[in-house]
């Protein structure tokens, strides 16, 4: 038997969210400014896999302040148009929008809960349907995650999906070398912790969270379940943040084991495609 769901699990998660968006704006982790003047928000290996998308239209599922939707903006999209379930995010988003001189023609946010992603966006299907880093973890069910994003699936276009690796969070938080926990775990994980990821002193009051596990076999079959062919499935050995106190940051921006460790996956990223009818 699995722990039940408990029922405040959407409302808290998105009155920690709320709270964590001015935050995140004011603060160095996104550094706003740095953003503002041309810094790209997306990983090398992101571009690399995504590929060139000139011209194309592209929805960015929980897009939290958009910082990734408007990089590729930048990057040639003809029409992006992200989506979260935070206000106050969507609302930094736009604000970050028009100060880039990007109209809602070329960069659009939707304020919805994922689970209600095709009736609220704009158009019924686009060439690619992103979802960044740090997403899945506060959906109760890949399953239906999975069916919504790829019915948003032009044919012909794709979805991607970066996402950190469940095996982080099997292994001990205070080293990272030994299993912990429950990687096939369906549990849902409540956490009471203040503070956020990009700045862990931050006096905060809505903390409680309420997140899930999902191991990429579950993530893989959802998404091929779903009517999308399998591409390709990467895993990365780096994190974007020290998820244990042994990362150390390289020069590249990520944080890795010492080179004497045996290498573990941190992050993975998934394309998946939706065939041309006929």
């Amino acid at each position: 038997m699995y722990a039940p769901t408990p029922d405040d699990w959407h409302e808290a998660n998105r009155a920690r969210w709320d709270e964590r968006v001015a935050i995140h704006a004011a603060g160095d982790y996104y550094d706003l400014d740095a953003f503002r003047a041309g810094k790209d928000a997306l990983r090398d290996f992101e571009l690399a896999e995504v590929g060139d998308v000139t011209g194309r239209t592209l929805l960015h599922l929980q897009c939290h302040i958009g910082l990734d939707t408007l990089s590729w903006a930048r990057h040639g999209a003809a029409h992006v148009v992200g989506l979260d379930f935070s206000e106050p995010a969507v609302e930094t988003a736009r604000g970050l929008a028009r100060s880039l001189g990007l109209p809602p023609e070329r960069a659009a946010f939707v304020v919805a809960d994922v689970y209600d992603a095709a009736q609220a966006v704009p158009d019924s299907s686009y060439d690619v349907v992103y979802t960044g880093l740090g997403a899945l973890n506060w959906l109760p069910d890949v399953d239906r995650w999975a069916e919504i994003a790829a019915s948003l699936v032009a044919p012909g276009g794709f979805l991607y999906l970066a996402e950190f690796h469940p095996l982080t969070d099997c292994l001990d938080d205070a080293t990272g070398s030994m299993i912990t926990y429950d990687y096939f775990s369906r549990d849902p994980w409540v956490d009471e912790t203040p503070g956020t990821y990009a700045d862990f002193d931050a006096e905060t009051v809505h903390n409680r969270s309420v997140e899930w596990q999902h191991p990429v076999g579950e993530v893989v079959s959802a998404l091929a379940a779903a009517g999308l062919r399998i591409d390709f499935l990467h895993e990365h050995d780096a994190s974007l943040f020290a998820r244990y106190p042994a990362l150390k940051r390289h020069a590249d921006g990520y944080y890795r084991f010492a080179a004497d460790r045996p290498r573990i996956p941190m992050m993975y990223s998934i394309k998946a495609s939706r065939p041309v009818s006929g």
